[in-house]
């Protein structure tokens, strides 16, 4: 039998926050964002999860989280290297950043064996989330159908600057179209600035948006090997700066019928790291939470 798995990916440089967010401790007890992460999907029943990382993290990642989670649940760990690309490809000498989420899932490609999830391993979902996305992926027999959790802008927005989200379009119970964008505020308006350099556009502050949490059939992984065999001959000229983005591919394959996306807005409190401002309001958030009793004292 297949395990439902869950894919959290870590590799990111976490650049704004200004160092390794993925395992920074948000309660007295040490544990991170990604142990209440695991802790959702174990108590919803996914019954393994696959750390994508830097290999250069793998220590680090197994003397803390690993350790506290391995007794409880299925553990791997893949990596995100620079150096995994198509034949045709030099990479640049000055390239550190990973070439972004289409990649990173990529690497966990050889330990994805049936449905999987995927998450960001800096961001909180609440367990609501994992219980509707582990519901779909025991019962849906649709391969070309994927699952979206999209959340109101205003639940996942940072008050210390400018984020980058997935806004979401619909038509009828399916997402027609994802457009990637930088979204904050600009005299009392909320701008949507998409990063391919299109027009800016306003939007609600209770529009959905993408925080990275899907649903996921395993024939989904060819579809993505694919696209970035794409991105890297497209962008080959200049591969300095360029990411393939899981929503812009998203996009893509939906523009095409290449598969299609249903979505399912959560009512779970999201709560994320974007900046090291955000730190305090999460440590307080997850203390509340444990007050009203819908998570243990102690985690573990």
């Amino acid at each position: 039998m297949n395990d439902l798995t869950l894919v959290v990916m870590a590799a990111g440089m976490g650049s704004r926050f200004g160092g390794l967010k993925q395992i920074t401790p948000v309660d007295d007890d040490g544990n991170f964002l990604i142990d209440y992460s695991i802790y959702d999907a174990i108590k919803a029943g996914f019954t393994k999860v696959v750390f994508i990382i830097k290999k250069e993290n793998l220590q680090d990642f197994q003397n803390t989280i690993g350790k506290r989670i391995e007794k409880k649940i299925k553990v791997e760990y893949a990596f995100q290297n620079l150096a995994d690309v198509p034949d045709f490809v030099t990479v640049p000498s000055s390239r550190i950043k990973p070439w972004g989420t289409v990649h990173a899932l990529l690497a966990a490609k050889p330990y994805i064996h049936g449905a999987f999830a995927v998450i960001n391993a800096d961001d909180f979902y609440g367990f609501s989330s994992y219980q509707i996305v582990a519901n779909y992926l025991k019962t849906s027999k649709d391969e070309k159908e994927q699952i979206a959790i999209p959340y109101p802008f205003i639940k996942v927005s940072s008050k210390h600057g400018f984020v980058k989200r997935g806004v979401l379009f619909y038509d009828g119970k399916k997402v027609s179209k994802i457009v990637e964008c930088s979204i904050g505020y600009c005299d009392d308006k909320l701008i949507a600035k998409p990063l391919d350099g299109s027009e800016q556009f306003e939007i609600a502050e209770d529009h959905p948006v993408s925080m990275n949490f899907f649903g996921f059939k395993e024939s989904i992984l060819d579809d993505l090997e694919n696209y970035f065999l794409d991105f890297m001959r497209e962008n080959a000229v200049d591969l300095n700066n360029v990411e393939a983005l899981l929503p812009i591919f998203l996009d893509e394959y939906l523009a095409k019928g290449k598969i299609s996306l249903v979505y399912q807005v959560t009512d779970s409190m999201w709560l994320g790291m974007t900046y090291k401002e955000d730190l305090d309001e999460v440590k307080k958030q997850l203390q509340i939470l444990k007050e009203k009793e819908e998570y243990p004292m102690h985690l573990w």
